[in-house]
């Protein structure tokens, strides 16, 4: 082995004096780009985004690229001296290295930089630069004629706009549809000409009509006429007419009649029985596999309906049957509603017309579907490290039965499971801290209780009921038992808002095996046992979410969640009830204190995209718990902290706070103190790419939690407008990403600025030691 480094890197040496000594006759090396020149630059959105798509275009990474830049190459040139070296041989050691590592050099002609400055020109004019030009230089190597860079010049010019749009050629029914659209037209005059944005509208009106019944109707039936002569100064005049020879019966509407679905066996058997269910044939293999009032619940959308006046067989007029017209959106809602229930391996919806010389205006809907397998499971491993000088293995096992009673039901079983041990100073052999849990849920998809009638909403709606168990180790300290169970409804009734409503959640803490350690923690801080003492935490919960960035063309996406949580509250009316006074304490609950409160958490994240490299993300977080009644300590668990890799990360988690209650140095656990009943947090982070898929960030964070009332063994953790200001911690940092689209590795370095306690050091800037003021994080995704 040895033998074979030093023979790769003697013939290395050889070959390094020149990476084009084997290049074709006639061809040149392409060593990279200079920066593009860039003249007349547009700052309007749309020319942001041409921008982005020319240099996408005229892109092209030379060898030893770093990260694939077109402009920044790594100095060694690794790939092109084994190429050289080795590419005379034809077998042995010498073709396996050169099969192995060596780089094709890239050529001058394969760039094509004509045909990419073609490429660009028609970008340009794309996106309304009629008068857009892009010109190219070739700069040779003066040490090396077979060597050669390319630099792009690309002058904008002014863009053109629309100045009005007609509607031509059509029938009266489609005309009068589209100009009923218009509002929601997205080439309106005034609005800079955009071929995506015809390209757009196209798809708008096409969807339109097909959604009135149109089911014949497609994109490419509409063609656009341009006059940029009409209205003189970077004016265009729009006209769509249809395609010539676009079929009549694009513009008919049909109605949908008869509707079938073949259930396929689970080998993919033929149907072999069908039946008839309020007018939908069901045709299934040995038994149908799905209960047939949910199909028709599933197919049976709320359609327009139009009753019409027909001839029958005797010529005598009479009124035909109520039929919904066909309707695109109607289409895709029930493929979603089908996809959504998770029971099919496929689904495919065909339909038919009565006859092929569409005579006939009613189309049979033919539904094929096969069911999938009726158990999953999945098993996931993952290691934790968090800021407690704790770190260790984590893993998750679900076994899933699907398609419970035949309703699109699922029904899991889940065990999971953590360990962790002591890390960094004073680190102990001895066993540390584990999670252990096992839960089961049933999901409806659906509402299932209360009972709504038959109505069936057009949008994805489910059911869960759980049941859960979990103990959690802290070494040293306790164990906490927790079980209990909930129930939830989740309903999302526009892509942008989700509401989640738990209208039942019990939980049951148990705390077990107490050490002489937390016992004495218990008698410095009172309020910390009765957070994790025996309760009961009956709840109610509502969350709101709304987020917009699967909007088409949403630049600045913006993403909002709420949560109201309410513990303890009907249960003291049932104990008011039966003669108990709300203002009694400690009410037991088979035998155990119930926690009451409110709860209330709320977090606002914005990105302002300054263009395709570089993005402002901000967030803004809050929350606050009122405990009264029955407790006057919220339950450990329900308490609010900050820090860590997603928080203010100049500090890890659970380190500061509440309020200027200064941690404890010397114990590496007195991450239990540090826990509150206010939070308010801010962040703002610029994000920016360094070169491909790798970016860079510099963040600023603050924020702090703070109790309810004032205790005097966590002194000046109480909220007060007095210390407010300097009770917020600040810190700055940097960091780096490496975005691979589908995961994201994240690197963020800390850098505390002002510690929310008395340090000791005088100044806003109060951290004492600068090397104490740092914290690294690792971690997977963004964190806002």
């Amino acid at each position: 082995m040895k033998r074979l480094i030093i023979y790769i890197v003697g013939v290395m040496i050889l070959a390094a004096c020149s990476t084009t000594k084997h290049l074709p006759e006639g061809e040149v090396l392409y060593t990279g780009q200079k920066p593009m020149i860039v003249e007349n630059r547009s700052t309007t959105p749309v020319g942001e985004t041409a921008m982005e798509e020319v240099e996408a275009a005229l892109a092209k990474a030379p060898n030893n690229s770093f990260l694939g830049s077109s402009t920044l190459r790594i100095p060694f040139p690794m790939g092109l001296w084994i190429y050289n070296g080795f590419v005379k041989y034809q077998k042995g050691v010498g073709k396996w290295i050169f099969n192995r590592f060596a780089a094709t050099p890239v050529l001058m002609s394969s760039v094509t930089p004509e045909i990419r400055q073609k490429a660009a020109a028609n970008l340009l004019r794309d996106y309304g630069y009629f008068n857009g030009t892009v010109s190219y230089k070739t700069f040779v190597d003066p040490k090396d004629s077979l060597k050669a860079k390319l630099q792009y010049t690309v002058n904008m010019r002014n863009p053109y706009f629309i100045d009005t749009v007609v509607y031509r050629g059509f029938s009266d029914r489609t005309r009068r549809i589209m100009e009923l659209s218009r509002r929601r037209s997205l080439i309106s005059p005034g609005e800079q000409f955009n071929v995506a944005d015809l390209d757009g509208e196209r798809t708008r009106i096409s969807t339109l009509l097909r959604n009135v019944g149109c089911y014949y109707f497609r994109p490419d039936y509409l063609t656009y006429q341009a006059d940029t002569t009409l209205v003189p100064g970077g004016h265009v005049s729009m006209r769509m007419i249809p395609v010539a020879g676009m079929p009549a019966v694009a513009e008919k509407p049909f109605y949908v009649g008869n509707q079938s679905v073949y259930l396929m066996g689970k080998q993919g058997q033929q149907p072999n029985d069908s039946m008839d269910y309020k007018g939908i044939q069901i045709h299934y293999y040995n038994k149908p596999g799905v209960r047939p009032n949910m199909l028709y619940r599933w197919l049976n959308y709320q359609g327009y309906r139009k009753k019409r006046q027909v001839q029958d067989s005797t010529g005598m007029s009479r009124r035909r049957s109520m039929e919904n017209l066909y309707s695109l959106y109607r289409q895709t809602r029930v493929q979603e509603r089908l996809a959504n229930v998770g029971i099919f391996r496929y689904v495919e919806m065909q339909y038919t017309p009565r006859d092929t010389t569409f005579a006939s205006d009613t189309l049979d809907l033919n539904i094929y579907a096969a069911l999938d397998k009726p158990y999953d499971a999945e098993l996931d491993f993952n290691v934790k490290m968090k800021s407690n000088n704790q770190m260790g293995p984590g893993a998750s096992f679900t076994v899933t039965k699907n398609n419970v009673f035949g309703g699109g039901e699922s029904w899991n079983v889940k065990l999971d499971g953590s360990y962790e041990w002591q890390t960094g100073k004073d680190r102990s052999s001895l066993m540390n801290s584990y999670e252990l849990g096992i839960s089961t849920a049933l999901t409806f998809p659906r509402v299932v209780f209360p009972r709504m009638g038959d109505r069936e909403y057009d949008f994805p709606a489910a059911t869960t009921f759980k049941l859960y168990a979990n103990q959690l180790n802290r070494a040293k300290y306790y164990k906490l038992l927790a079980f209990g169970g909930n129930v939830t409804y989740d309903f999302q009734p526009k892509p942008t808002s989700k509401h989640s409503i738990t209208p039942f959640r019990l939980t049951f803490n148990v705390l077990r095996d107490p050490t002489q350690a937390f016992n004495d923690l218990q008698a410095e801080n009172p309020a910390l046992y009765v957070s994790l003492r025996d309760q009961f935490i009956p709840a109610m919960e509502y969350t709101y979410t709304y987020d917009n960035a699967s909007l088409p063309r949403k630049r600045n996406p913006i993403w909002w969640q709420t949560t109201v949580a309410s513990a303890g509250n009907i249960t003291s009316v049932i104990f008011r009830a039966f003669g108990e006074p709300f203002n009694k304490r400690r009410k037991e609950l088979l035998g155990v204190p119930f926690a009451q409160f409110l709860k209330l958490n709320s977090e606002l994240r914005y990105h302002y995209r300054i263009d395709k490299n570089q993005m402002i993300a901000s967030r803004v977080a809050g929350g606050v718990i009122w405990s009264y009644g029955n407790m006057q300590a919220a339950p450990y668990t329900e308490q609010f902290y900050i820090g860590g890799a997603n928080s203010v990360r100049a500090f890890s988690a659970r380190s500061i706070g509440p309020g200027g209650y200064p941690p404890d140095k010397e114990d590496k656990f007195s991450f239990i103190n540090h826990v509150g009943d206010i939070r308010m947090e801010a962040n703002v982070e610029y994000r920016f790419r360094i070169i491909s898929d790798l970016h860079g960030a510099v963040f600023l964070d603050a924020g702090n939690v703070w109790l309810m009332r004032k205790e005097e063994n966590r002194p000046h953790g109480e909220l007060t407008l007095k210390n407010f200001a300097k009770q917020i911690a600040l810190g700055t940092g940097v960091g780096l990403r490496y975005d691979l689209d589908f995961l994201v590795f994240r690197l963020d370095l800390g850098i505390g600025l002002h510690d929310p306690y008395d340090t000791g050091k005088s100044g806003y800037y109060n951290i004492p030691k600068f090397k104490d003021s740092m914290a690294l994080h690792f971690a997977i995704g963004y964190p806002f």
